[in-house]
């Protein structure tokens, strides 16, 4: 009975264990190398976890904080130059639209030092760094160290044996662990933790999921195309006469198209294992390479256009064409093999644009968007063996294909303007965001007048007639048109906003928000009770009100009778600024954080100093929090035990959790459902 009792209590409790969020993914250690008889080397080891990312000591201003090395002055000894580091990833950020620098795996730092004394003694300092992954950034952290140095004697060897490694660890950001009270202040059916453990996942799984799609889609664009759907004919009626039986026929084309998924899926493994992940990944965020796509996808369009044609070298098509003729199964993957090298000028923008899409670092993207354009390319071969009576049902090859292939040209040129965002930021082109939404609008117009007939290349032919499929696409074509066109002033434009420039300095839902209605109920919408504190230093995104204390947000809402919406943000928070971009402008979220909500924007980062009398003594380190970041951070940590950002929570005017919190996650409608329980948790406990 006993051990049932305490199975039962372990159960109730694991959700408010489970809470426990308060990540240290950066161990430091410390060591020191006597280099010469009167010099020191010291060695500030970063070990960082898996996915996560340190920032160097050398970042523009305007981003994220960087990794700063304090040595405590004195008398025994001098530091000779400066903390050196290694050479680490550069790659441009276009939340914060600068170049940014930063360090995985594990990074040395180096302070050589000159000893000025004959006497043991130890060199102290403090070093602060902040680091991110794809999802979350932990605010500033300080780091005491020491190096004790042993008397230096005369006929000492040139290097002194290392000092034993001690590991520190991040006590800034510890919890105190010797009681749940602070985790248990979270209720729910679900706990925090376990809510962005899953929110991470789905949003990973789901965006593989995208891409996947995404892959399938060119695929089935690309067998379209005029180089591969004459051949789709032409390669299932050889099977069909080569062979002594319909199941021997079937067999050829199954074994065809696998061979195709097989040779296609290959070239994304092989990219991948001879390049490495990471290094696609820094080959693409490089401004050169990205000119050298655009100038690529430019250069592909051209040839859809008609100007010229790009083919592989004919003695590479003609050899893989050779071993067709041995028959059987080899002759069948040659004649595969052979397919891919002949239809390459149309395929190449499709490949090349997957490939590019999944320098993530991802090891897994580039197999998972080839096999998915693979699955796609093969799949009407396959089809068309298994059912040969609908081949007389086909349509048949003519003007439509250059059509088609004039179509994908429009697309494929506007996509490659994407790789013009890297180098407009590096190299200060300073086209703005309205300019690509205007080079969208005339490429999409000029495809939709090319869809009408009004507009003709070197291989079309008369169009007669507008046929239904066509007609269909000219109706897209212009409506997507006319959803660019309040892009022009500012509208957020979300679908395509990944391909687009930061927004521009007109926002439109700004404009909206400070003209909407002037009634009594939008007054009071609006209407904050008293001048927010520390409202001069910081800002609210999007125009939004709110305050940035959490004791003058509480008094507020209590007065107003609103729940609270406490956002946990930073100023270097990239990933705070990924939710500010994506979600945020949304009218039906920006709705409900206006009209819904007091906002309290707590950053976890804002040096600014507080008077001595708002000065606190944190219950999990002991250590007296003396600036409004310090302070943020340690009442995340203490209320909610985590400490990374974004984080949000809804609150009732009392303090208490209305539902589990949510931290990173660019779903709108999931955004907005968080908001809609929350209100629906704060009005249900009022009327009890």
């Amino acid at each position: 009975m006993r051990k049932i009792a305490f199975i039962g209590l372990v159960t109730l409790l694991l959700p408010f264990l489970s809470v426990s969020q308060v990540l240290d993914p950066v161990k430091w250690t410390f060591r020191s190398e006597r280099t010469t008889q009167d010099e020191v080397t010291l060695l500030l080891v970063a070990k960082i976890d898996k996915g996560w990312h340190l920032y160097s000591q050398h970042l523009p201003a305007g981003g994220p904080l960087p990794t700063v090395f304090t040595f405590t002055a004195s008398d025994n000894y001098k530091l000779v130059g400066e903390v050196t580091e290694p050479d680490g990833v550069e790659e441009y950020d276009p939340n914060f639209e600068i170049e940014l620098k930063f360090f995985d795996g594990t990074v040395v730092f180096k302070q050589k030092v000159k000893i000025l004394t004959d006497k043991a003694f130890t060199i102290t300092g403090v070093l602060s760094f902040m680091c991110c992954d794809d999802k979350r950034c932990l605010p500033p952290t300080d780091i005491d160290f020491e190096f004790p140095l042993k008397a230096f004697t005369t006929g000492a060897t040139a290097q002194q044996p290392e000092l034993p490694v001690a590991v520190v660890e991040t006590k800034e950001t510890q919890p105190d662990t010797s009681s749940i009270t602070a985790v248990a202040t979270i209720t729910g059916t679900e706990s925090a933790g376990a809510l962005a453990v899953t929110e991470e996942t789905s949003t990973e799984s789901s965006s593989m999921w995208v891409f996947f799609l995404v892959a399938l889609l060119a695929g089935f664009a690309g067998a379209l195309t005029p180089c591969v759907y004459p051949m789709i004919p032409m390669t299932v009626t050889f099977f069909m006469s080569s062979s002594n039986s319909k199941l021997g026929a079937k067999v050829n084309a199954l074994f065809y198209g696998l061979s195709i998924i097989v040779i296609y899926t290959l070239i994304g493994v092989l990219v991948t294992l001879l390049f490495g992940s990471d290094a696609i990944k820094n080959v693409s965020s490089s401004w050169i390479t990205n000119i050298i796509f655009f100038l690529l996808f430019v250069t592909f369009a051209a040839s859809f256009f008609g100007l010229f044609e790009i083919v592989l070298p004919s003695k590479l098509t003609n050899k893989s064409d050779q071993q067709v003729d041995r028959g059987g199964l080899i002759g069948t993957f040659f004649m595969a093999l052979t397919l891919v090298l002949v239809s390459f000028s149309c395929t190449a923008p499709f490949i090349g644009g997957i490939l590019v899409e999944a320098s993530s670092g991802n090891i897994l993207k580039p197999t998972i968007g080839m096999f998915g354009f693979s699955l796609a390319f093969a799949l009407p071969f396959t089809i068309l063996a298994f059912f040969p009576s609908l081949l007389g049902k086909m349509p048949k090859s003519g003007g439509w294909l250059n059509s088609v292939k004039v179509v994908l040209g429009f697309i494929i040129l506007a996509l490659g303007m994407k790789f013009l965002l890297v180098p407009n930021e590096a190299l200060n082109w300073g086209i703005t965001r309205e300019v690509f939404i205007a080079v969208w609008i005339v490429l999409f117009t000029l495809m939709g007048l090319y869809l009408m007939g009004k507009i003709k290349f070197s291989h079309d032919s008369d169009l007669p007639y507008i046929g239904v499929p066509r007609l269909l696409l000219i109706i897209a074509t212009f409506t997507f048109v006319v959803y660019l066109l309040p892009g022009m002033i500012g509208a957020p434009l979300r679908t395509v906003s990944a391909f687009l420039p930061a927004e521009s300095s007109f926002n439109l839902m700004e404009i909206i928000q400070e003209n909407r209605g002037s009634g009594p109920a939008t007054e009071e919408a609006w209407r904050l009770c008293d001048k927010p504190k520390y409202g001069d230093k910081l800002k609210m995104a999007h125009g939004l009100q709110g305050y940035f204390d959490y004791n003058q947000g509480l008094a507020c809402a209590r007065q107003l009778n609103k729940p609270i919406l406490i956002d946990f943000t930073g100023h270097g928070c990239v990933n705070c600024k990924v939710m500010e971009r994506s979600v945020w402008p949304d009218p039906e979220v920006m709705r409900r954080l206006r009209d819904d909500y007091i906002i309290v924007a707590l950053y976890v980062d804002d040096q600014t100093d507080l008077p001595e009398s708002e000065w606190i003594t944190s219950a999990v380190d002991g250590k007296v929090k003396k600036t409004i970041g310090r302070r943020n951070v340690d009442f995340e940590i203490s209320r909610f035990n985590v400490n990374a950002q974004p984080y949000y929570v809804l609150l009732d005017t009392s303090g208490k959790v209305l539902i589990p919190p949510r931290a990173f996650n660019t779903n709108v409608q999931g955004f907005i459902g968080f908001l809609d329980k929350g209100t629906e948790t704060f009005y249900k406990s009022q009327s009890k």
